[in-house]
């Protein structure tokens, strides 16, 4: 094995261990479930620019309160081990509106 290898091994050994990947881009979506019944959201997270993805399907109340938590945070991160989505620097004195 060369030492190109080795380093690619490792490299791919690393990435696999790295579970909590920045939140870079996010793609929402709605699906039409049955002509003129509700739908369903969809958010694939697109993570540390494309390293990783991960596809979220929240409820339509759940999606409202993300976007806004979006809006509201310096960065989000996403937890792949535990799927957790993670918002940093939000102000506390900002308060959340349930549609």
């Amino acid at each position: 094995m060369t030492q190109t290898d080795q380093r690619d091994q490792q490299e791919q050994k690393m990435e696999q261990q790295i579970q909590i990947r920045e939140v870079t881009q996010i793609q929402a979506s709605w699906t039409e479930q049955e002509r003129g019944g509700p739908g369903a959201f969809s958010m694939q997270l697109i993570l540390d620019n494309g390293v990783e993805e991960y596809i979220i399907r929240p409820t339509a109340e759940d999606a409202d309160i993300l976007l806004q938590l979006l809006q509201r945070s310096d960065h989000a991160t996403f937890d792949l081990g535990r799927k957790v989505l993670m918002f940093s620097n939000l102000d506390v004195d900002v308060t959340i509106q349930r549609v």
